[in-house]
């Protein structure tokens, strides 16, 4: 299973972007899908997730201007930002839990990450 996230770049404060997110593999269902993001010497913290059923958290310093969405035909999750702020540069990893098909257990996986870059 791999997770392939696209759609980060290089935009103004005010602007926006989205992010997509797709897993591929021997899957037999995507439980949650999530955003994190990481900034040089900070943790990773987790920005917006949605469950299958769709029930959706945020961070409360997103909240309003990113919406987290997934299309579960294509197992693909994405995060609309909206009113970007610099606080909002980070790299953006998506993560989600899927149960593969070959033994139906459920395995975390990691995207490889796409930068986000906010100019004032």
């Amino acid at each position: 299973v791999q997770l392939q996230a696209s759609g980060g770049g290089l935009v103004q404060a005010g602007g926006s972007l989205r992010l997509s997110c797709t897993a591929s593999g021997s899957i037999f269902s995507v439980n949650n899908m999530e955003w994190y993001r990481q900034t040089p010497g900070k943790q990773r913290e987790l920005v917006a997730s949605i469950t299958d059923a769709g029930h959706t958290n945020y961070l409360e310093a997103v909240k309003d201007r990113f919406t987290i969405s997934r299309d579960n035909t294509k197992n693909t999750v994405y995060l609309q930002m909206n009113a970007l702020k610099p606080a909002d540069t980070a790299v953006y990893y998506c993560f989600a839990r899927v149960v593969v098909r070959t033994t139906h257990n459920l395995y975390p996986y990691w995207g490889q990450g796409t930068q986000v870059t906010v100019s004032s």
